[in-house]
């Protein structure tokens, strides 16, 4: 890729920047490698002409507390740092460098992480090697003095050029970071998402001003171009990527922030937050991405848009070539780490890798084994106290409304902030004692780890969800418990009736917001995907963490007050 962007105008001659040097050299031609190559060794870039320089960018986004493996061996920061040295130790054996940047949002996910505010996570990452990350907006997840504690367990720079102190005027964290891989000067620069004070906890982040991300890169490439003159400028976000920058409700993201700048005035973008494997089959047309596929990254206005799903499942790779001011990329890939699919061999199914085995880092992994056990013992803590059973019992859950299926979609409503609340019958897997309940009991009723979506729909548009969901049949796991809802279903017609929320009856063209676990969100269970809509937003907060929250903030727990009373109604 080849920038052409000017710098500021106080630079005179071909020396002013490396930068404006590129530009005229695209005008001239060839005929000035000579005085590029003088002009690089005045600025103290010592790049030379003709000379073809190798760098690979790895990345990672949205961890959310993965810092051991899944159940089923997936993942983990161990697998990863095996896989991270073995790709550092090949392209610097070939002479090349290597940057690891995360997307952010390391916190909030699992209890283990949590209950220790990600300590394990960041240490983790440091012996991993990363070398900057963007603030996400679930850093804001605990109090401040919780994030400037980790800042300070990191190693690497925690990179946010547009959070902003109210009462200093001054940035919060540092805004960039300049990195000299042989002699190239790369500025990777931070920014996170304005939708942090909308969908986080305000207390958390009161006296912080999140400005336009968009219009503080450009104050912050002027800075750099002025004071630094790098010869490549990445920017690490936590702002998402929406197709063709259709990003509905959400705060813009990455496609509208490379098409808000001059061309090419991003090299790349290393992304985070939509949690999604980034790859094109078009012009603005995600593909449909599975474990092992090639990828093609985003590319707007003259810059690459990359981003890796979500809790290191993988590690995006991109590879570059960098010669006479031109940067090319030339391999892109999405590497599995350690994930599988199901098969089904001699009618049983079994769960096998999709790529090779990556064995664990056993240094890594025995520096976490402690964390891991250290948040096991945690796990069988009192949260809450009831005065009777929650029914969550198979056979009662997947045939009509229960208390403990309107409890947690009441929990996850409040959470969301939403005006009503749907749960899948499929997700509750379990009842929830009368007396004490533990944080045990509640991971046992929510293990699948899905967060809290939240949609927003005219009322035209939630008529027909809800003709979707609400008809789906009884003793399966699709079929759907409810609050802050009521409606009569016709079955057989597939239709629904007389649909009030929070009491007031349902209005065609007013603007509805309700909440669904992850998996239906992405169509799980058959119920209608909104995850590809502007309206949908993913809050991250994890169902377990949301209930057991709810549960310890209203205990003791009154059984009754959650108790169906005829809203739902079956024809």
């Amino acid at each position: 890729m080849l920038n052409t962007r000017p710098t500021s105008s106080n630079a005179p001659g071909l020396c002013a920047s490396p930068r404006s040097r590129m530009a005229l050299k695209a005008l001239l031609g060839a005929a000035l490698l000579s005085t590029l190559s003088a002009c690089a060794s005045q600025a103290g870039h010592e790049w030379q002409a003709d000379t073809t320089y190798h760098l690979t960018v790895l990345h990672t986004n949205d961890h959310h507390g993965r810092f051991w493996q899944s159940s089923d061996g997936e993942y983990g920061m161990s697998a990863r740092k095996t896989l991270v040295d073995r790709i550092r130790a090949e392209v610097e054996s070939a002479g090349g460098s290597v940057l690891l940047l995360s997307g952010g949002d390391i916190n909030t996910g699992v209890p283990e992480s949590d209950l220790q505010q990600a300590e394990p996570d960041f240490k983790g990452m440091n012996r991993i090697g990363y070398d900057a990350m963007a603030v996400g907006n679930h850093e804001f997840d605990n109090p401040l003095e919780v994030l400037l504690k980790q800042r300070d367990w990191a190693d690497f720079p925690m990179l946010a050029a547009n959070i902003y102190d109210k009462t200093t005027g001054e940035r919060l964290f540092e805004p960039w970071k300049i990195f000299d891989e042989h002699g190239i000067q790369i500025a990777v620069i931070g920014l996170t998402t304005e939708d942090t004070v909308r969908i986080g906890n305000p207390e958390y982040f009161s006296n912080l001003d999140f400005r336009d991300p968009k219009e503080e890169a450009r104050k912050a490439i002027e800075e750099l171009n002025e004071h630094e003159q790098p010869d490549l400028i990445f920017a690490v976000t936590h702002m998402g990527h929406y197709q063709n920058a259709e990003h509905g409700i959400n705060a813009p993201g990455d496609v509208s922030l490379a098409r808000y700048l001059p061309y090419g005035e991003l090299d790349m973008i290393v992304g985070g937050h939509s949690q999604e494997p980034v790859c094109m089959e078009g012009a603005n047309r995600m593909a449909d991405f599975a474990p092992g596929d090639d990828c093609q990254p985003d590319r707007q206005n003259g810059t690459y848009i990359v981003q890796a799903h979500e809790w290191g499942k993988y590690v995006g790779r991109a590879d570059y070539e960098f010669r006479n001011g031109e940067l090319t990329m030339v391999n892109y890939q999405l590497i599995p780490v350690n994930l599988k699919k199901t098969v089904e061999e001699n009618g049983e199914r079994r769960k096998v890798l999709v790529a090779e085995e990556i064995a664990e880092d056993s240094e890594l992994r025995e520096f976490l084994r402690p964390y891991q056990e250290k948040g096991q013992a945690q796990l069988n803590v009192t949260v809450a106290q009831s005065n009777g059973k929650l029914e969550g019992d198979r056979d009662v859950v997947r045939f009509a409304q229960t208390n403990l299926g309107r409890l947690i979609a009441t929990a996850a409503m409040q959470a969301g902030k939403a005006d009503f609340g749907v749960m899948n019958a499929g997700g509750v897997r379990a009842s929830l004692p009368a007396g004490e309940i533990t944080y045990k009991d509640v991971l046992t009723v929510l293990p699948f780890g899905n967060t809290v979506g939240v949609v927003t729909m005219s009322g035209s548009e939630v008529l027909e969800y809800l003709e979707a969901v609400a008809t789906q049949p009884v003793d399966s796991g699709a079929y759907a418990q409810f609050a802050g809802v009521s409606l009569r279903v016709n079955r057989e017609e597939g239709s629904v009736s007389e649909v009030m929320i929070q009491g007031q009856a349902l209005a065609m063209d007013a603007q509805y917001r309700f909440t669904v676990p992850s998996f239906n969100a992405a169509g799980g269970d058959g119920y209608p995907k909104v995850t590809d809509l502007p309206g949908y937003l993913d809050t991250g907060f994890v169902d377990a963490d949301v209930l057991k929250a709810y549960l310890a903030e209203q205990s003791p727990i009154d059984v009754a007050a959650y108790a169906p009373q005829g809203e739902i109604v079956y024809q």
